[in-house]
């Protein structure tokens, strides 16, 4: 029997990201992600099972957002 995981209807699977992951992605150190995160101005992003994580998507789309707002 093959088993599935569940994911919104409509909505695929993201890959989720972690601190070191996404301070990459970004340029960024993780220190500076963290002061990011406390000045609320990183990634949209969750803790689950006691680690803070990222939405691969929301992160590229924290990027998309920067240069539309820089045009």
């Amino acid at each position: 029997m093959e088993t599935t995981t569940p994911t919104t209807p409509g909505r695929p699977r993201d890959r989720l990201m972690f601190i070191d992951e996404v301070a990459d992605r970004l340029g960024r150190s993780t220190a500076q992600l963290r002061w990011m995160l406390t000045k609320g101005t990183a990634p949209k992003s969750a803790v689950i099972g006691g680690r803070r994580c990222w939405r691969e998507s929301d992160v590229e789309k924290f990027i998309d957002d920067a240069f539309a707002e820089a045009s």
